[in-house]
C-alpha cells in the first residue's frame, strides 16, 4: 500500500479515535495527522514551520474537515486551502454533524469536494468513514502525480 497523507480536522476525541481506528482496519492509516483545531490547522499547512515551508513535508492528499472547531472554523480553513493555487487541489470533504442547508451550501460556495453529516450510530459512522477512505485515498485520482 503506498504512503498516505490525511489531515483530520476534528475537534471532537472520540470521532478522531473511531475514524482513526476504521482508518487502520482499512490499512491506510499509514501517515494520518490529526489536528483538533482550526489555528493549528492553518498553521500545518500555511504557518512559517507548516508543509508549504518545508521541502521534505508534502501536503496531504485529503483533508477530512469538521465545520464547528475552536479557534478558526471549518469554512474559513475551507476558504484558505481553496484560495491558495499551491492547495486548491487538494480534495476536502466536509465531515460534520451539521445538517444546516447554510453550511452545506456555504461549504461547497467555498470549494468543498464533498459534505457529509456524521451518522449518529457508530457502525454507520464506521461505515461512512470506510466507504470515503476507500474512495478518496484509494479509487480518486487527483491532478498531480502521487
Amino acid at each position: 500500500m503506498r504512503n498516505v497523507d490525511i489531515l483530520l480536522v476534528e475537534d471532537n476525541p472520540h470521532d478522531v479515535e473511531m475514524i482513526l481506528d476504521t482508518l487502520s482496519r482499512q490499512d491506510i492509516s499509514n501517515r494520518i495527522r490529526a489536528i483538533s483545531d482550526g489555528a493549528e490547522a492553518l498553521d500545518y499547512l500555511f504557518g512559517p514551520e507548516g508543509c508549504l515551508a518545508k521541502a521534505e513535508v508534502h501536503l496531504p492528499k485529503l483533508i477530512l474537515l469538521d465545520l464547528k472547531l475552536p479557534k478558526v472554523s471549518g469554512l474559513e480553513i475551507l476558504k484558505r486551502v481553496k484560495a491558495d493555487e499551491r492547495t486548491q487541489h487538494i480534495p476536502v470533504v466536509v465531515f460534520t454533524s451539521s445538517d444546516e442547508a447554510r453550511d452545506r451550501t456555504e461549504s461547497y460556495r467555498r470549494g468543498a469536494n464533498s459534505y457529509i453529516v456524521k451518522p449518529m450510530q457508530a457502525a454507520a459512522f464506521s461505515r461512512f468513514v470506510a466507504e470515503l477512505g476507500a474512495y478518496w485515498v484509494s479509487m480518486n485520482m487527483t491532478p498531480y502525480a502521487d
